[in-house]
């Protein structure tokens, strides 16, 4: 079999920017970054676990914010940009996250982290014949060390050689 390296796919809101809190979390703080709305949250220390995903495989942005991610959320972790799946214009139902990230993830292992695995991505995954991990966030909780060690796991054997 050939062996690819493992691509790791982000999401923003719900799992970065736990927007289902009652309250800003602790860790995190606010920041208003679309004039007109609630302000996005973020955790400065997720600066240094989006780099240890990106050591660990290919890290892309998998959010309907698409390059904004790189140009407003990132600037406030000190990160540069990502690559990011080209989803379609927003509004648009999160089923069809799942043939953009199936374009970008072709025949590689993909562990994807997100707030709202659908139906059509469940059965994506299943369906597979690569390694997939679907790691699914609680939008009142957001991303946690846990979460973030069971990427770095997954991707250090996805082949599950070891």
């Amino acid at each position: 079999m050939d062996r690819k390296s493992p691509l790791l796919l982000l999401d923003l809101d719900g799992v970065l920017n736990p927007f289902a809190a009652p309250v800003c979390p602790d860790g995190h703080l606010e920041r208003v970054l679309f004039e007109g709305e609630e302000p996005v949250r973020y955790c400065p220390e997720h600066g240094d676990w989006i780099r240890e995903l990106a050591a660990a495989g290919e890290l892309w942005w998998a959010t309907a914010w698409g390059n904004y991610a790189n140009e407003l959320y990132l600037p406030c972790l000190g990160l540069g940009p990502l690559p990011y799946v080209e989803f379609p214009p927003v509004p648009f139902d999160p089923g069809l996250k799942v043939p953009a990230v199936d374009l970008v993830a072709g025949e590689r292992p993909v562990a994807w982290i997100d707030d709202n695995h659908t139906a059509a991505g469940l059965r994506w995954a299943a369906a597979r014949p690569a390694p997939t991990l679907l790691v699914s966030i609680d939008p009142a909780i957001g991303w946690t060390r846990t979460d973030v060690d069971r990427v770095l796991t997954w991707a250090g054997d996805p082949y599950g050689d070891a």
